[in-house]
Formats: structure tokens, C-alpha cells, sequence
């Protein structure tokens, strides 16, 4: 096995002066920036303090599992000969909350709308979706059920 080695950086932005001396009184705000120099404004989620105008690390964790799987899934149907010409999702993710304030995702279903050029095979273009989770990291890292529900259009 090689290892891999990923790397962010995340920094506190919501400090109004007198830090965390009050929970009133911080907002959930924070800065990520990729390796590449992208910088995103980030918050918590708005159930808990956050900014609902920017994303937070549920909506982060979710959309990382769909991207992985994007991904995969268009290099697999490239390599079986099926061509995408698009591809977009709503993915959903399940969690649960106790009354402590701990939570957890408890399942995501991938909602894909893939687009098949004329004369692709459905049938193969779904059957992908089985082989994926063997391959993308995400979804072999995280601690819940992902399902798919993939919806598709032959044009």
C-alpha cells in the first residue's frame, strides 16, 4: 500500500474581539484554503450559530462523497466505452442528532442525472455504480451507508 498525504489549512475568522469569553459572543466563521491557494469562507451549520450563506462541513463532507464518486464514475465509463456527455447531482445525507448535541451522518444517497450519448447501454451505465465504492477513497473512509438512485437520459 502507498500512502497518500493530504493537506489545509483552516483558520478561525470569527473572532469579534473578546474571542470565546462569551458563546454568544464569536461567530462560526472560518477560512479554508487548499493546497492550490483557493480560499473559502466557511461556517457552521446554521442549526448551531452558523452563516447559512456559506457551506459548512456537513455540506462539505457530502459533497465530497459526490465528487469522488463523480469522478470514478466517469473514468469507469470512459474505460467501459460509455460516454457521458453530463453529469450533476443532488445528493442527500441522512443525521441524527442527540440531545447532548452530538450527531452523525447515519446514511447519503447520491442522486446522480447522467446524460448518455445516443446508443449507450443504461444497464451498463448503472451497473458502474456497484464498482465505484471499491475505489473512491471517501466512500471506503466514511462510517455510513451510501446508496445511489441515479436517474438517466440518452441524448
Amino acid at each position: 500500500m502507498a500512502e497518500h498525504a493530504f493537506t489545509a489549512r483552516i483558520g478561525w475568522t470569527g473572532n469579534r474581539g473578546d474571542g470565546t469569553r462569551r458563546y454568544q459572543g464569536y461567530d462560526r466563521t472560518w477560512e479554508l484554503v487548499t493546497p492550490a491557494g483557493v480560499a473559502l469562507q466557511c461556517s457552521n451549520d446554521p442549526r448551531l450559530g452558523g452563516d447559512p450563506a456559506r457551506p459548512n462541513p456537513e455540506d462539505m463532507l457530502l459533497a465530497s462523497l459526490a465528487a469522488c464518486h463523480m469522478l470514478w464514475y466517469l473514468h469507469l465509463a470512459s474505460t467501459a466505452g460509455i460516454v457521458v456527455t453530463d453529469y450533476a447531482d443532488d445528493p442527500l445525507g441522512v443525521a441524527e442528532s442527540a440531545p447532548d448535541g452530538t450527531g452523525r451522518f447515519v446514511r447519503a444517497v447520491l442522486r446522480p442525472r447522467i446524460t448518455l450519448a445516443a446508443g449507450s447501454d443504461a444497464a451498463a451505465a448503472d451497473a458502474i455504480h456497484a464498482q465505484i465504492h471499491a475505489h473512491c477513497f471517501i466512500a471506503r473512509s466514511v462510517a455510513f451507508p451510501v446508496d445511489h438512485a441515479a436517474t438517466y437520459r440518452v441524448a
